[in-house]
């Protein structure tokens, strides 16, 4: 067996010889070299004395919020190409962990996910997109691990109260009923489930949630908690031996590659369950790079987990572009693959949940860090970083300055790694367009006369992965269509009959939720509608707004015209409106300024400046009542604007100054139910 690999090394080395006498010479290429030639720091790599922890994987989110909202509108065969940059392994990112919100109705950072349960007696397992989303990762990819994490909960479950812990058995069904649905209804095996996102735990609550999940037979979901610091969690842990038994994991958010000394006591798995959340340039790559290595060598983590998969919003929301990749064209299939791909690849297509880190890991002389893995069946895959402190500042946290330089590293392969033959090379240079390279594969470099030492020549900003693994490679389709604006013409009259998704395309709710419908008593042309489903506040993570919301279209639209069919179904109180140039959403929407054109139940009208109402144009009255549909239009030109009610002028030439331009948008006035029918929106830039 020995002597196989030996002889394919050999065979190798003669046809990458003949091979690279024709390029030799290209400037770009690093230098490698397979003895103690050059002086520089040495590093051993041995397994002699044991192995270091367990790796994880490396993951993203879905969510927190609607972070995937765009991409379910793609169309084939673009969108499982975005997949399989994902999630296929041995492709693109090769992802080995999907993180997913359990939507609970509320805003969550750039909109909100839809609960399988809005109300006490309501269970539907099909709504939202995250289950579609998990079984299209479990095709591509069988062993990848799945999580789920509340943000939001429904409101019903907190009693009046914004709070999840009002009835801890409650909170705990509802959660449990996610993970039975996902299994009865998708076939999904939920591996990890959360407590609640960077937000209060409950020690109580957790204990219960375990017997819960035990009852039930899910004594295989594990716990993670508590998804935001290290502490107090670890000291609670410390603290409370049953606490300490039913949490698997301790998940930390944006450790800044550093963990606490209690978390380390416990001896539990540590993970950074979220991190990343950086802009998805080379700058965001950098820092990508730089953590997948140090959150080990600074803090043991043994799971690294991004935020966010997929850069599938609007570009205009919080975070735009904060994804591992870029899909925000539903409408002209276009998406980029980013550099964050490239750099998760480096970990992810030479390594699998189940290896282990070698002890022997650790920083460079000159800057930089490298980790060493093993499958304990003689493969080995070394990860090599040299990010500088300008090319890999994160979001969060602070990054304290340190220097990287150039210099020789020399590598010392001993225990059972000391046979090793032959090792492929996969190199990233970040930086310069001039010099920059992703992912690409350089010569191998062969062992077999070198005492098992080799010399890398570092740069600033660069990755090496170096692995007996031969599976790596980078993944392409057909570039993409071009990059197109928003249609300027846009309508949409939500006669689905079975829709695959429960959201309408490219609608992408800010508070509420807006779901299609079908009417069983109306045969007219109202039958298919989009109806407001909420009616009551979710249990809040960020600052919903008091009124309902979803908003369309191109941020840059400044003359537009809008028109909607909508019907009030609260008696007296209840208001739905049309809007046009909604400049802010996400964790901003209370703040969020346009022109919003408002009819309410009591027979009145108001045109307001902003979402909340504080900035009022003009008011009146109108035969206006619930149960009837009217069609509403808003028309926007310059600083000028006009409202229709039923094809007739209610306010005319009303001065807008501000603001210039953003989305078209619906709603409602408060959390109650309301439908809307053949929206159509005109626009110009």
């Amino acid at each position: 067996m020995a002597e196989r690999p030996l002889q394919a090394s050999r065979q190798r080395r003669g046809k990458a010889m003949t091979a690279a006498a024709g390029s030799a010479g290209h400037a770009a290429v690093p230098l490698l070299l397979c003895a103690l030639l050059v002086p520089g720091g040495a590093y051993v790599l041995d397994d002699s004395d044991g192995l270091g922890r367990e790796f994880d994987g490396v993951g993203a989110v879905s969510g927190g919020g609607a972070t995937s909202r765009l991409l379910v509108n793609y169309p084939e065969p673009y969108r499982s190409q975005i997949l399989d940059y994902l999630f296929k392994p041995n492709f693109g990112a090769s992802l080995h962990i999907l993180k997913v919100e359990i939507g609970g109705d509320g805003q969550t950072t750039d909109g909100t996910e839809p609960s399988h349960m809005h109300y006490a007696l309501d269970e539907n397992y099909f709504r939202g997109y995250e289950w579609w989303l998990m079984k299209e990762a479990k095709k591509r990819n069988p062993n990848i691990i799945l999580m789920g994490l509340p943000w939001s909960f429904p409101g019903w479950l907190g009693k009046g109260f914004n709070w999840p812990y009002v009835n801890l058995q409650l909170t705990a069904y509802y959660i449990m009923t996610w993970i039975v649905g996902a299994k009865h209804y998708h076939d999904l095996d939920i591996d990890y489930i959360g407590i609640w996102n960077e937000r209060s735990f409950d020690i109580n609550y957790i204990k219960v949630l375990r017997r819960m999940l035990n009852y039930q037979g899910l004594d295989r979901v594990k716990i993670i908690a508590s998804d935001n610091l290290w502490e107090p969690i670890s000291a609670s842990m410390l603290l409370d031996s049953e606490l300490l038994k039913v949490i698997d994991v301790i998940g930390a958010h944006y450790p800044g590659t550093y963990t606490v000394k209690d978390a380390k006591l416990t001896k539990k798995k540590l993970w950074s369950s979220e991190d990343f959340s950086t802009l998805n340039s080379d700058v965001g790559a950098g820092c990508l790079g730089r953590i997948l290595n140090q959150n080990y060598v600074n803090g043991y983590m043994t799971a690294t987990i991004a935020w966010n998969l997929v850069a599938s919003y609007y570009e205009q929301l919080p975070y735009g572009r904060c994804g591992l990749m870029t899909a925000q064209e539903p409408w002209s299939g276009h998406y980029e693959v980013e550099s964050p791909i490239w750099v998760s690849a480096h970990t992810t297509q030479f390594t699998q949940p189940g290896w282990y880190y070698l002890k022997t890991v650790g920083h460079l002389e000159k800057g930089g860090s490298y980790v060493a893995l093993t499958d304990g069946l003689g493969n080995l895959t070394i990860i090599v970083e040299t990010m500088s402190h300008k090319q890999s500042a994160c979001i969060r946290p602070f990054l304290p300055y340190f220097n990287v330089s150039h210099q020789f590293a020399t590598f010392v392969l001993k225990g059972s790694f000391s046979e090793i033959p032959e090792l492929q090379v996969w190199y990233t240079k970040l930086g310069k367009p001039s010099e920059r390279y992703l992912f690409k594969q350089l010569d191998s470099l062969w062992l077999l006369d070198s005492s098992s030492t080799f010399t890398l020549e570092l740069q600033e900003d660069e990755i090496f992965t170096l692995t007996t693994l031969t599976v790596g490679r980078k993944g392409s389709y057909p570039l993409p269509p071009k990059s197109e604006p928003f249609p300027q013409i846009y309508e949409d009259d939500f006669d689905v009959d079975y829709p695959f998704f429960s959201e309408a395309p490219n609608f992408a709710d800010q508070t509420g939720v807006f779901e299609y419908f079908m009417n069983i008593e109306d045969p007219g042309e109202h039958r298919f509608t989009l109806r407001q489903v909420l009616n009551q506040r979710p249990i809040t993570w960020a600052a919903d707004a008091y009124n309902t919301i979803s908003i369309i279209g191109d941020y840059k639209w400044s003359n537009l015209t809008v028109r909607c069919d909508v019907y009030i179904e609260t008696p007296e109180k209840g208001g739905v409106f049309i809007a046009g140039r909604v400049n802010k959403g996400g964790i901003l929407i209370r703040s969020a300024r346009g022109v919003f054109f408002w009819i309410f139940a009591n027979g009145t009208y108001r045109v307001t400046g902003d979402l909340a109402g504080w900035v009022i144009y003009a008011l009146g009255h109108v035969d206006v009542t619930a149960k009837k549909w009217y069609t509403l239009t808003l028309i926007i030109k310059g600083q000028l604007s006009s409202g229709m009610l039923n094809g007739k002028t209610v306010w005319k030439n009303i001065p807008v100054s501000f603001p210039k331009n953003g989305w078209a948008a619906i709603g409602t006035h408060s959390f109650e139910f309301a439908q809307f029918d053949n929206f159509h929106v005109e626009a110009t830039r």
